[in-house]
């Protein structure tokens, strides 16, 4: 198992999300009117397409592999600016790219494609899942039984990428394939083929349109750039210079960061408060506004409080 994460990588300030989400609310996009119901006596498995040895798992013999399990948070593209659709869980399942290592992968292969039960498919690039990251065909989340609503019996949890080219939920079949052969769901209605989570920084404390008292006024929130990092959180007060955020601990490059800072000698008003990051690359985050669509969406967010 893995150790906790450092007590550090949470601020004590009230109203600021939890290191981990509960799994009751962790986001949820589905495409399922209806959730699959699978009994795992009955699930399979399929691995095939462009590798050298196919097969098929059943799930007791997922079960007898070594498991692992990951901190990740995951964000889903549709996420707009400052919104709810980022979450973050202790995953345990049994390692993805070491699967694909056996069953020989071919060259020329580019992307793999994830089959649901109920026919949804979601690709990921090969390149990206192989390149080192800890990727997982995950069975549990937060120390329980992977819930009906999150997968159960299994899906796929890869760092980095957004949930619509990462996730597939209750998973029946991987396919190795070319990015010719095969255009998978969102592909197909235009959104980008990689899925790289883009720079992502919110204000959740103060809530918008709060009501602070004058003096020093705590705000906080969280960022994540997963699979690169965060290295910096800045925030701004209407037209006032950047200052620097304080950083919780790090607890690796697949998880958000939470930040805090004091604003001091708040006036009575109405003010407007604005946070950027930093991702460990250096790279900051781009204030120009776009759409979710077609890769994910940019800009700084902002929130307005009044001052009493």
């Amino acid at each position: 198992p893995l150790p906790p994460p450092p007590a550090a990588a949470h601020p004590p300030v009230p109203g600021l999300s939890s290191f981990f989400t509960p799994n009751r609310d962790f986001y949820r996009v589905d495409t399922a009117l209806t959730l699959p119901r699978i009994d795992p006596r009955d699930w399979s498995l399929r691995i095939h397409g462009l590798v050298d040895h196919p097969m098929t798992l059943s799930f007791d013999q997922l079960l007898e592999r070594p498991l692992e399990e990951l901190d990740h948070t995951l964000s889903c593209v549709s996420n707009e600016v400052g919104g709810p659709y980022v979450s973050t869980a202790r995953w345990l399942g049994v390692p993805l790219p070491e699967l694909l290592r056996r069953a020989g992968v071919r060259p020329g292969a580019q992307q793999l494609i994830g089959r649901s039960q109920d026919g949804m498919t979601i690709g990921t690039p090969l390149d990206l899942l192989l390149d080192g990251r800890r990727a997982l065909l995950a069975l549990a989340m937060n120390g329980e039984v992977l819930p009906v609503a999150h997968g159960f019996p299994c899906r796929t949890v890869v760092p980095g990428l957004y949930g619509y080219a990462s996730a597939t939920k209750w998973l029946v079949d991987l396919e190795v394939a070319t990015f010719a052969g095969h255009d998978p769901y969102w592909v197909r209605r235009g959104w980008d083929r990689t899925g790289e989570v883009r720079t992502a920084s919110r204000i959740e404390v103060p809530s918008a349109f709060a009501k602070v008292p004058a003096g020093d006024v705590v705000v906080a929130g969280t960022a994540w750039a997963t699979h690169r990092g965060i290295a910096a959180v800045e925030v701004k007060v209407d037209d006032g210079p950047w200052a620097e955020a304080e950083l919780a601990a790090d607890a690796g490059l697949d998880l958000w960061r939470q930040w805090s800072h004091r604003w001091t000698g708040a006036r009575p008003g109405t003010h407007r408060i604005q946070v950027r990051a930093t991702d460990a690359t250096g790279a900051v985050q781009p204030e120009a506004r776009a759409a979710p669509f077609p890769a994910g969406a940019t800009g700084w967010h902002s929130t307005v409080v009044t001052v009493t």
